[in-house]
């Protein structure tokens, strides 16, 4: 992977991980509240790189946001036990929503942030434990290392604006800085006609 890719993935990729793992700033919203209304959030996942030409449909819903004992609980769990920790810790947090690629059942999302942007616009941040297929376990493939699933929603005032990305499959590790980095088992995907309906 060249250079210059290599940095524009890592910039896409440690905003989502950031917000994760850094104290919950003030521009959060809504910090645990079970919502009156259900959004649900529509969009087309565009392949890049390696994926390129590929694309699927995307469907969110969000019933409720992430408490900040639920980050500090991601935290601490990542501190001690790394990707594998962090990873069983959200398994254990109750579903906030679910994410399903169009034609598929789809699976929970166990935590999901909203941030209000001095801009006007509002900033989602999902993570969850990815479901381990049967074929994956069965045969122990290189994949069931990559046990998270991320994605970062942008709703901007026009709607024409609205953007995202989609990491379907990655991990937490530590850099040999001592940094932490998200790992894709694959590229990242570009989320397009992003709408809330």
């Amino acid at each position: 992977m060249r250079t210059a890719t290599k940095a524009i993935l890592a910039t896409a990729v440690i905003a989502i991980v950031s917000a994760l793992l850094v104290t919950s700033s003030k521009t959060s919203a809504q910090d645990g509240t079970k919502l009156a209304k259900t959004i649900h959030i529509q969009a087309q996942a565009m392949g890049t790189s390696t994926q390129l030409g590929q694309n699927a449909g995307v469907n969110l819903i969000i019933e409720e946001f992430s408490t900040s004992d639920d980050q500090k609980a991601l935290l601490e769990a990542f501190k001690e036990k790394g990707n594998e920790g962090l990873v069983n810790a959200l398994s254990k947090m109750h579903s906030k929503g679910r994410m399903a690629i169009i034609g598929t059942l789809g699976y929970d999302v166990n935590y999901i942030k909203k941030f209000d942007m001095p801009d006007g616009s509002t900033k989602i941040r999902m993570v969850t434990d990815r479901p381990i297929r049967f074929g994956e376990a069965w045969g122990d493939t290189r994949s069931m290392d990559y046990n998270l699933s991320g994605v970062e929603i942008i709703l901007s005032k026009d709607e024409k604006k609205n953007s995202g990305v989609l990491l379907p499959a990655c991990k937490l590790k530590i850099d040999k800085e001592g940094q932490l980095q998200l790992e894709l088992l694959q590229n990242e995907w570009k989320l397009v006609n992003v709408r809330e309906r």
